[in-house]
């Protein structure tokens, strides 16, 4: 009995499945939608959501495809894609693939040093990789806030391009040391291969290049030279959420990186989906590789990091005085990096020892100290406490009235008085997306503006965070 070629194309994607990453299938292969196999010309049409799905497929997965195609439909399958090109007007249109799919395409790596741009073999000048040669992995404390993001690091530095983590996003607060990490990736990567172009780059030192660019009239060349580095580093993206023509242009520059199998590796102070203002056509591949969240350390890592940069500078510390600054410093690695470099000054004028006395002292003028940093379990436990509701009941999926008040108040106060992004706070508090999270808020605020003893009740809860609002 000859099975439906629908069967048999779900048979593929078994077969798929077994042989990429459980991201890779999701990513590339889990959006692909059958359309219809014609026997007599032994045509396959698949439908794919953008030409960029279209064109990463052939590039890099038209081997597994002949090899799964031939075994469940037979030899001499043609391969033919339907490309959504609007999705709003439902436009798209049919591409072929370049060869049939049972024969094995050239391997992209003999094209890997090519670009359309270079008309000859000239070596490319010298580049100054901008990076600080003091944020290495040596001096980057490993814990349990960055293990994963600093592990990845490691392995892309020594493999650069040749991993699943491509692009790296890296996303947390500020002073949690994103910064420190990408450097250090870039240092690594640039002492084991010197012979590669790394370059590291702030987004706003992107766009006032972009921008002078612009104003010379030498765009082509900009673009030119970024789409000639093998490791770009880019910091702070969230700072380009406005500048259209600065992402369109980084477009063009990150899609030819990415097709050549460059590495690049971006940080942000939040993940790709609360980027506002950023295309979606940017975010899709912001987000097919690997994204990983930096967060605060936490009071341990803050005293290894202190003692770490006592053991570096000679200092001698206290231990008391070290614990006293990794619970006030608000988890902020530069907090109690400027704290020990106040400490050891004041301590050099006026000859005096450095004791818990002096520490309070600089806390006070360098750290900006809400007695402690609230977080979602304060925040839960108190709201939780005044509903007299478990966190248990909170986080289901019940819909039962005081359930959802108190959610929706605790992901309201966890918005104020935290600066997590509402997918985070939505994940903290039941496994909730950012949309439920904006809706809430708007919910809470709704109804302190017409209710009296609402507002009355939070304002209860506010004062007992015993923090000024």
């Amino acid at each position: 009995m000859v099975s439906h070629p629908k069967a048999l194309w779900d048979n593929c994607l078994s077969l798929i499945r077994e042989n990429v990453t459980e991201q890779q299938y999701r990513t590339w292969f889990e959006p692909i939608v059958f359309e219809k196999y014609d026997d007599d010309s032994r045509t396959l049409l698949v439908q794919v959501p953008s030409m960029y799905v279209y064109e990463y497929l052939e590039q890099y997965y038209v081997g597994l495809l002949s090899k799964v195609l031939t075994r469940c439909f037979g030899q001499s399958i043609q391969l033919t894609y339907r490309v959504v090109t609007d999705k709003q007007h439902g436009l798209s249109q049919t591409v072929q693939a370049e060869d049939p799919v049972n024969i094995e395409p050239a391997q992209p790596t003999s094209r890997a040093n090519q670009s359309p741009t270079v008309l000859d073999s000239t070596p490319y000048q010298e580049l100054n990789p901008q990076l600080d040669v003091h944020k290495t992995f040596q001096s980057f404390i490993e814990g349990d806030s960055n293990k994963l993001p600093r592990t990845v690091g490691i392995s892309i530095a020594e493999h650069p391009g040749k991993s699943t983590f491509n692009p790296f996003f890296v996303y947390g607060p500020s002073g949690c040391g994103k910064t420190h990490l990408i450097n250090a990736i870039g240092v690594r990567c640039k002492e084991m291969y010197p012979q590669k172009r790394v370059l590291y780059v702030s987004a706003r030192l992107f766009q006032v290049q972009f921008t002078d660019a612009t104003r010379r009239n030498t765009v082509n060349d900009f673009i030119h030279f970024y789409q000639t580095i093998d490791v770009l580093i880019v910091d702070d993206i969230q700072e380009w959420a406005t500048a259209t023509k600065t992402l369109d242009t980084f477009f063009h520059i990150f899609d030819h990186l990415f097709r050549l199998g460059k590495q690049i590796i971006l940080a942000s102070d939040r993940p790709p989906v609360d980027l506002q203002g950023v295309k979606d056509r940017l975010l899709t591949r912001f987000s097919c590789g690997l994204i990983a969240e930096l967060e605060k350390p936490n009071v341990q890592l803050c005293k290894d990091i202190l003692n770490a940069k006592c053991r570096r500078d000679g200092l001698k510390i206290p231990e008391d005085v070290i614990q006293f600054i990794a619970e006030t410093a608000n988890g902020s690695v530069r907090d109690l990096e400027g704290v020990v470099n106040s400490l050891m000054a004041y301590s050099i004028v006026y000859n005096s020892n450095i004791d818990m006395r002096l520490a309070e002292r600089i806390i006070q003028r360098a750290v900006k100290v809400d007695n402690k940093p609230l977080t979602v379990d304060d925040i839960m436990e108190k709201v939780c406490g005044h509903y007299k509701v478990t966190q248990q009941q909170v986080f289901s999926r019940s819909r039962k009235r005081d359930y959802v008040l108190v959610r929706q108040i605790s992901m309201y106060l966890t918005q104020k008085y935290t600066k997590m992004p509402a997918g985070r706070i939505g994940q903290l508090i039941g496994g909730r997306d950012h949309s439920t999270v904006i809706h809430s808020c708007s919910i809470i605020e709704q109804r302190l503006k017409v209710d009296k003893a609402f507002s009355a009740e939070l304002s209860s809860i506010e004062n007992s965070f015993k923090l000024k609002k």
